[in-house]
């Protein structure tokens, strides 16, 4: 076996090592819940004006896109159904834990990766302080918790935004937008967003911290591994997303079918 298959295969098991041991110290002993409580405000408050943004124009974008390509073929009126879908079930959760990487996770990383070249880790091993208890564990509960909220705050501005446009813009009635929501948006489109949010938070805060935990070479190698953390976040985020969707989609075919015959 070569050397980078070696250290590859090393580096995800001690980065599912350290999640299990985060969990674990969730459960037996959470942390403080003033840290918990300044980590939810550093996640989730701080995100809300990015992901406000984010949100609110990437639903102006896609009602205007849909309206344009929908009014010539008369199906104009599946504006809102098909803007309200695209944010919940895949832009939503995509674009919140893509901003939510670049703020908070290449954060975290940069800072734990600073105490780590600077030994303050170290430090507090030598005096019986858990890393993972008091570093990681507020920043795992936090992100796990905020990021769903992050992402049903980001679909609300996307079909507000959506809703301004069709209706404000290019004149579309308020009733055309809205009426088909109710009846084509389901409860498992709803299931969708929330459980993505969770992985992505997941995976956001578990990468960061791991890759700010092992860092290496003073001040180059902490921005050499902010990069590679957010690098790394885009790229399992894109692949777990398609991973979810295939296989929620999949379960709940499956689930109907059965319940119907």
């Amino acid at each position: 076996m070569n050397r980078p298959l070696k250290n590859a295969l090393a580096s995800i098991g001690a980065y599912m090592t350290l999640i299990f041991e985060v969990i674990w110290v969730c459960m037996r002993r959470p942390p403080k819940w003033e840290l918990i409580r300044d980590q939810l405000y550093e996640v989730g408050v701080k995100s809300l004006p990015v992901v406000a943004i984010t949100g609110l124009s990437t639903g102006m974008v896609l009602a205007a896109q849909s309206f344009f390509q929908l009014s010539d073929k008369g199906l104009s009126g599946a504006t809102g159904l098909m803007v309200a879908k695209s944010m919940l079930v895949e832009l939503g959760p995509i674009l919140t834990a893509f901003m939510v990487t670049g703020r908070v996770g290449a954060a975290m990383c940069a800072e734990l990766g600073t105490m780590q070249v600077s030994e303050q880790i170290d430090a507090m091993r030598s005096m019986a302080v858990n890393p993972q208890r008091y570093l990681i564990a507020p920043r795992f509960i936090a992100g796990t918790l905020m990021m769903p909220i992050l992402t049903v705050f980001s679909c609300v501005m996307g079909i507000f935004g959506g809703y301004v446009i069709a209706v404000d813009y290019y004149g579309m009635s308020s009733s055309s937008f809205l009426d088909p929501l109710p009846m084509h948006i389901e409860t498992f489109d709803f299931v969708m967003s929330m459980v993505k949010a969770f992985a992505f938070g997941v995976i956001i805060i578990t990468i960061s911290c791991y890759r700010g935990m092992t860092t290496t070479g003073g001040a180059a190698g902490v921005g050499k591994a902010t990069t590679n953390s957010v690098v790394i976040c885009y790229s399992v985020i894109l692949v777990t997303n398609f991973i979810l969707t295939v296989g929620l989609n999949t379960s709940y075919t499956y689930v109907s079918q059965l319940f119907a015959s």
